[in-house]
């Protein structure tokens, strides 16, 4: 298996809603226009194929000189442990250079993972929760 990322692509509609239900990670896929919208609002999209077949996905919002936001970070379920999230977030990195914050919020399940790629937990933050 040889995986191919790619920067700045952004794959169809469809695509993503498959790759998404597939990974598990919660997202409004019943909701196509709301999906393509996330992405045509998004300005860095790191992507993961196994031919033509969108395997993984990091979606970011970024200014590219301070800060960015990993919204998605989603992998097939059958290509996990496969190190491709891993290689989002090194191509993200890359992307955003070494003046830029990462930021992402974790889902409960994924608390443990982002310590081992160098993540640090953080408290000083806040959200107000979407209504739906």
């Amino acid at each position: 298996m040889e995986i191919t990322y790619k920067l700045d692509t952004t794959p169809e509609v469809e695509l993503i809603i498959d790759l998404y239900n597939s990974s598990g990670i919660n997202r409004p896929t019943k909701d196509k226009d709301r999906i393509a919208k996330m992405f045509a609002h998004s300005n860095l999209i790191v992507t993961a194929w196994d031919n033509d077949k969108l395997v993984g996905i990091a979606r970011s919002l970024t200014d590219f000189s301070y800060c960015c936001y990993l919204s998605d970070i989603a992998v097939r379920q059958e290509y996990k442990s496969a190190g491709i999230g891993k290689q989002l977030i090194a191509l993200t990195k890359e992307k955003i250079g070494e003046q830029t914050m990462l930021l992402l919020l974790s889902a409960p399940a994924a608390m443990n993972y982002y310590p081992k790629l160098n993540f640090e937990k953080v408290e000083n933050g806040f959200i107000i929760k979407r209504m739906r």
